[in-house]
């Protein structure tokens, strides 16, 4: 089987976010980067199916040359060979675009990525890829099995679950519940340094949106206190002050 999981590199969840003085970019000064959690439950998922000579797993990143720690970290984990396209993965239908111009002629059996970045949290680049190559696509996998050329895939819906049977090719983006992270152990360590890292140039892809500033949420404000009998009073702040109502 031959395997393509796509990887983001995002800040840390334990690192303070701030901003540039013109607030149109990320202040990464002291920002620790690590693989996307949702990316490496996918990672695993691909190198428990290629494991003991079942397939290959290929990972892509769309970043400049400071990712490549986050990449050799996958490598480490146990993907066999990695592509980063020299890009600022600028949104996810320019992600999409690179992803799916590398994949569209390497005949990949399965696409994965995480459900979402956590640092953008849009949960659309599967989507757009599956759609980009005209093959299968589901969002928020939290099972995968696969038989033969076909996959079987369980997801959440509103009230329950939703089981799927889909052929190959097949784009997944996943969630909890696909794997169990994988931690890199000593050898994979050392044998990251030999796996090949190519690097390839974006394709052109038309400018569709664009970041025009950013905002930290504003401070919450003070508590108002109501005593539980004074229900008019409640009523009144609901609708006047907070507008809710």
């Amino acid at each position: 089987m031959n395997i393509l999981v796509c990887i983001s590199n995002v800040p840390d969840t334990t690192s303070k976010i701030t901003f540039t003085s013109d607030h149109t970019s990320l202040n990464t000064s002291g920002i620790q980067f690590i693989v996307n959690p949702y990316d490496e439950i996918a990672l695993s998922k691909a190198i428990g199916l290629a494991e003991g000579g079942n397939g290959t797993v290929t990972v892509i990143n769309i970043g400049e040359t400071g990712t490549e720690a986050t990449i050799r970290k996958a490598l480490a984990t146990g993907a066999d060979q990695a592509v980063r396209v020299n890009a600022v993965p600028r949104d996810a239908w320019f992600v999409a675009h690179q992803i799916a111009n590398y994949a569209k002629d390497k005949g990949f059996d399965l696409i994965l990525t995480g459900r979402e970045s956590i640092d953008y949290n849009g949960a659309q680049v599967a989507a757009f890829v599956g759609e980009l190559l005209g093959i299968p696509s589901i969002s928020t996998a939290k099972k995968i099995d696969i038989d033969g050329n076909a996959a079987t895939v369980e997801r959440e819906i509103e009230g329950g679950k939703e089981v799927l049977s889909v052929p190959l090719p097949l784009v997944a983006g996943t969630a909890e519940g696909v794997a169990e992270p994988r931690i890199p152990n000593m050898r994979g360590i050392m044998s990251a340094r030999t796996k090949p890292l190519d690097v390839i140039e974006p394709v052109e892809v038309p400018v569709l949106s664009k970041v025009v500033r950013y905002e930290t949420p504003e401070p919450r404000g003070a508590v108002t206190w109501v005593d539980a009998g004074e229900v008019e009073k409640l009523v009144d702040l609901l609708h006047n002050k907070a507008k809710v109502i």
